[in-house]
């Protein structure tokens, strides 16, 4: 440690608090918003000086060998609840704010030390221009991926890699920061050491998550892709479907015109009736039923609709959307056809087994600014549910990923149930002013 007087150790103090602050504020989600945290985080800083330098005279040696301790550790503390990210993910960036205290701290020391003969104001300019260049980086390079990053860690880490990679971390930076007053090539070498293996370590960390997080981008991103395929295919069955009912309409409006031509000419007006009585009952069984004032929902339902009761699977649908709808309609169809195609699965899947009466229901409705999706449908009693979702092996395997993510564009709150043997979507999304 350099020597100093009262002032000059409240201003290195206040500096290190600065720049954890500056550096935590940068990778970290704050909880509230910036007037209040720049508030928050500037009383902390005078409460903590005060209180140290008050410590700092009635007791100068416990406070030089365990004060700065104690501040930080309150600043852990006080970060945690100033930051909205999960408890782990919270002391992971701290772990990296520590390293980057470190960094600055025993850059300025050494570097006074060795080059300026121990001066004091060295150490503290050091520290000043180092703070900037760390926080210059990190809001440059490091800000943007670090959000992602912290997205990936709260999804995929787990509480014991979480607690094994902290403490490894903070070991690490505790080893660093702790004092040494021989000044020896060796003991540099150890310094540049510990620096190079705890930042390596981060970095390892830090590529891991990024890989993992990536590597689930990528299957959420085929899963869309299948989806969109699915979609086509069934739009392609639906216009396959109208054109050879248009061909065979053709094909055979020759051969009605001549039954009524000789109705009419034999004066059988009672039988012409009849016949064009069946004419249109056969012409409207061909015609998609009316769902919906919606033509992209109303088609889609006809497509898996038709596709349900093929495989014997009886569907009822209470159904009320408007033509214009403020929810674009490749949401709307990304919703509804993944929750479809998982309750025909569901059904199909039953029958595979048992024979038993299967059965989809579906209830769409708009409530003032509120969507409101129910989905229901046989299922196996076996079907289970992870993480509030189904598992993939009982909606076979795609579709959910590409529901929730649609959902939570639009603030959309899901769940999903087994029901003994009955499964149950329920969704309710804000609907776009």
């Amino acid at each position: 440690m350099l020597g100093g007087s009262l002032f000059i150790a409240l201003t290195r103090f206040i500096l290190s608090i600065i720049g954890i602050i500056i550096f935590y504020v940068l990778i970290s989600t704050p909880r509230f918003d910036i007037k209040k945290t720049i508030q928050f985080y500037s009383f902390f800083t005078v409460a903590a000086s005060m209180l140290l330098g008050v410590w700092y005279i009635k007791d100068w040696k416990s406070c030089v060998r365990i004060g700065p301790f104690t501040a930080y550790i309150s600043f852990i503390i006080f970060a945690i609840f100033m930051s909205s990210g999960s408890l782990f993910l919270s002391i992971y960036k701290l772990a990296l704010d520590f390293y980057l205290l470190a960094l600055f701290m025993v850059g300025g020391i050494e570097i006074s030390v060795i080059f300026f003969d121990r001066s004091i104001w060295a150490d503290i300019i050091v520290r000043i221009i180092l703070i900037i260049i760390i926080a210059y980086f990190i809001n440059k390079y490091l800000k943007e991926t670090i959000k992602a990053f912290s997205i990936y860690v709260e999804e995929e880490l787990d509480w014991f890699s979480a607690a094994v990679m902290i403490v490894s971390l903070f070991f690490g930076i505790g080893y660093i920061l702790s004092p040494r007053h021989e000044n020896t090539p060796f003991r540099l070498f150890q310094i540049g050491m510990n620096f190079f293996l705890t930042g390596t370590l981060q970095i390892l960390i830090y590529r891991l998550y990024l890989h993992i997080g990536k590597e689930q981008e990528y299957q959420k991103e085929n899963q869309l892709m299948h989806m969109n395929h699915r979609l086509l295919e069934r739009q392609m069955e639906i216009l396959d479907e109208s054109v050879a009912s248009s061909r065979r309409i053709c094909h055979d409006i020759r051969h009605h015109n001549t039954v009524i031509a000789e109705f009419a000419q034999r004066g059988q007006y009672k039988e012409l009736l009849q016949y064009l009585k069946e004419y249109e009952k056969i012409t409207n069984i061909e015609v998609n039923k009316f769902i919906c004032a919606n033509t992209a929902v109303n088609n889609i339902l006809s497509a898996y609709t038709r596709k349900a009761e093929k495989e014997n699977i009886n569907v009822t649908m209470d159904v009320e959307l408007e033509r214009k709808f403020p929810i674009p309609n490749i949401d709307l169809v990304t919703i509804l056809s993944n929750a479809y195609e998982n309750a025909i699965y569901g059904c199909m899947e039953v029958l595979k087994h048992e024979e038993k009466e299967c059965f989809i229901n579906i209830f769409i409705k708009r409530k003032k600014n509120k969507l409101v999706i129910c989905c229901r449908n046989t299922c196996q009693a076996e079907t289970e549910i992870m993480h509030g979702q189904p598992k993939p092996e009982f909606t076979g395997g795609v579709g959910v990923s590409s529901i929730v993510k649609t959902a939570e564009k639009y603030g959309g709150e899901y769940d999903f149930k087994n029901d003994n043997g009955i499964f149950v979507f329920r969704l309710i999304m804000n609907i776009p002013q």
